[in-house]
């Protein structure tokens, strides 16, 4: 068994956070370090202009990052399914590369492509996320180690690289493509 704050943070980093006690997951020491301690919690401007948009093999999703201020916009046309992992960088980050093996701390919204529904987000709870990505699902590895601290990105998962056998706790059913946001506050090796 993983101690209790490590099995919260690696559930809420692959999406069950709705099932878990949020407060045990956000490390103040991560949160010191790169002088964030909230997700911004204001809604999206939903007449931004997306920063990606990606035609899926079924649906469509347009995705634009997070300001200072508000949470990103996920908006899916489903059903929406990828059959190969997707990445984008919404916008670049200054900060050292994020390494495979680091500890990060992000803001993130997870939407379900099957429903376009949030299934999990950081910024409705307003609390950045701390997490080793060795312990994360592959999609969640694949869109930010080699990015930079500091940037914004964008995925859209198969299932293979989510929950092939689905997350029930998070509504999450085999087959369902993912979409997040994620925002890189910090990272450490």
């Amino acid at each position: 068994m993983l101690p209790n704050r490590l099995s919260a943070a690696l559930a809420l980093a692959v999406c069950v956070g709705a099932t878990l006690a949020v407060t045990a997951c956000g490390s103040s020491q991560a949160q010191e370090a790169t002088g964030a301690s909230t997700c911004p919690t204001a809604a999206p401007d939903k007449a931004a202009t997306p920063e990606w948009t990606l035609p899926g093999a079924t649906g469509s999703v347009a995705v634009s990052g997070s300001t200072d201020t508000a949470a990103p916009l996920i908006t899916v046309t489903p059903p929406f399914t990828v059959t190969d992992t997707q990445v984008h960088t919404l916008a670049p980050g200054s900060g050292p590369v994020v390494s495979d093996a680091a500890t990060v701390t992000v803001c993130y919204e997870g939407v379900n492509g099957r429903d376009g529904s949030v299934f999990d987000s950081s910024y409705q709870r307003g609390t950045p996320v701390d997490f080793p990505l060795g312990g994360v699902v592959p999609g969640f590895q694949k869109a930010i180690a080699g990015q930079h601290v500091g940037s914004t990105v964008a995925v859209a998962m198969t299932s293979a690289d989510g929950y092939p056998n689905g997350q029930p706790a998070a509504g999450i059913l085999p087959g369902d493509s993912l979409v997040f946001a994620i925002k890189i506050l910090n990272a450490t090796s």
